[in-house]
């Protein structure tokens, strides 16, 4: 009867339901604190967004601290000498005739090869400068006065010749520089006095120069075959933008939207595109997949980073889950490490028993917590499209072509701070391009950006940024 009374107390129960009440405070904190510490190892999050970068993982046991530089067993890289043909300024024996130490004769030593140091030095600047008169004449049966047109390239050009232009724009986009640091540059190297005005304009007419190949390539992506794409934040003085990179095989583009909705998608692919997006979990891509019926090869790192953000939450139900999905996805990415050690048939064999394992490790004892039944759920619904790679060839599991092309972006974007206006969106987006196109291909921005400046001086045809063969 005691017990019972004791059970029935107001005050017992009182503090029973307080007592839970602070256990559901604790619960929900946690899990707010855990989300607080989500960072690009756990989360989709750049790095440059960690407060404190993690330490570096100490060296595995048995091996040393590696040091900076050249490693023992490495080739040594060295640079090629330039040929004979190459040496334009002389070529100068130096000899030494007695002894530095006692001060005897010296004899030749035919055997013994000469030291050669090859130094490359620069003239002076040897500036161009023509004057172009334009001359007028009358015509007294019109009684009008004609002027004699100038050539397409001067008037063009103006003050800045094709040359002049491209070494404006390669320190411009290439080099991040300001306005204000090239005409530094231009006054100190090049002996030449120009306004901060008369740049922004050089580089507008660059950002006409490149429209045509930058089209070329924006109509041809909705015919690829294999997209990866990313996206990231863009300022134009104060408003929002974001920056789309669409990487295919052969070449890089970048856009400049007001937008980071699926529009931008339906935009620049259309509504029918039949080839392969590469591409994170973002809500756009998945819109855009079940609205237009999209082949989509979700990104396997992303996965990982979220899978392990499951074993950092103080549910313990919640950590044994994603420790499981971390160990299954450990045995996937064995299996393509070790793909040269299976025939074809062997490694596709493997890769589909593994993602068996791991779609069934994801929907078999899930825990009834939000988090647990939000990854289940994100596999019943989309588990197939992270595994297209096993099935499509060509077809990356991660998207770090798109993730590796943006970085030059998001390093223009620290230095610049973005852009001002539309008129600077269109440079950004076609000198990306550019940049990007060239570095993938091999080819030299500076070269591209001297034939295509060249050619609009010259109102003929730009080359393209497709390569030739």
């Amino acid at each position: 009867m005691k017990a019972k009374a004791r059970k029935s107390c107001p005050n017992c129960r009182r503090l029973e339901a307080r007592l839970a009440a602070l256990e559901a405070t604790v619960a929900r904190l946690q899990e707010q604190l855990a989300a607080a510490r989500k960072n690009s190892a756990t989360s989709s999050k750049p790095p440059s967004s960690d407060i404190v970068k993690p330490p570096k993982p100490p060296p595995p046991d048995g091996q040393a601290q590696r040091k900076i530089g050249g490693q023992p067993g490495h080739p040594k890289h060295e640079r090629v000498p330039f040929p004979p043909e190459a040496i334009n300024d002389g070529s100068f024996d130096h000899r030494i005739d007695l002894c530095p130490r006692c001060g005897h004769g010296l004899e030749s030593a035919a055997w013994s090869e000469p030291r050669v140091i090859q130094q490359v030095e620069i003239n002076e600047v040897p500036l161009s400068i023509q004057e172009h008169r334009s001359h007028s004449g009358w015509c007294s049966c019109c009684q009008k006065l004609y002027t004699a047109p100038l050539p397409i390239g001067i008037e063009r050009g103006r003050l800045v010749g094709p040359k002049l232009t491209t070494l404006i724009a390669y320190l411009k986009g290439v080099c991040h520089a300001s306005f204000s640091t090239i005409r530094k540059f231009i006054r100190d190297v090049v002996r030449l006095t120009i306004s901060r005005g008369q740049l922004s304009a050089i580089i507008g007419k660059v950002t006409r120069a490149l429209e045509q190949p930058y089209q070329e390539l924006l109509d041809l992506l909705p015919d690829e075959e294999h997209l990866n794409i990313d996206e990231t934040g863009h300022k134009q003085n104060r408003l929002r933008m974001w920056t789309w990179c669409f990487r295919a095989e052969l070449y890089t583009l970048f856009k400049i939207d007001p937008t980071r909705s699926t529009d931008v998608l339906i935009k620049v692919l259309g509504t029918e595109f039949d080839g392969v997006l590469g591409c994170d979990y973002f809500s756009s891509y998945r819109s855009y997949m079940d609205r237009f019926d999209v082949t989509i090869q979700f990104c396997l790192a992303h996965l990982i980073r979220d899978v392990k953000f499951l074993t950092t939450l103080p549910d313990a139900r919640d950590r044994a889950y994603g420790e499981r999905l971390r160990e299954a996805l450990r045995e996937l990415f064995k299996v393509i490490h070790r793909r040269e050690h299976f025939s074809a048939k062997q490694f596709q064999s493997q890769l589909d028993l593994v993602r068996f394992k791991v779609l069934s490790c994801a929907k078999i004892d899930v825990p009834a917590t939000r988090h647990s039944r939000n990854m289940a759920a994100r596999f019943e619904k989309h588990g197939a499209s992270y595994f297209r790679f096993i099935t499509t060839p060509g077809v990356e599991p991660t998207n770090n072509l798109a993730e590796q092309a943006i970085r030059f972006v998001v390093i223009d974007r620290l230095i610049t701070q973005g852009t001002r206006s539309e008129r600077g969106n269109r440079w950004c987006e076609r000198i990306w391009t550019v940049i990007a196109t060239c570095t993938q291909q091999g080819r030299s921005v500076f070269q591209y950006l001297e034939a295509a400046v060249g050619a609009w001086f010259a109102d003929t045809d730009p080359p393209t940024l497709l390569p030739e063969a």
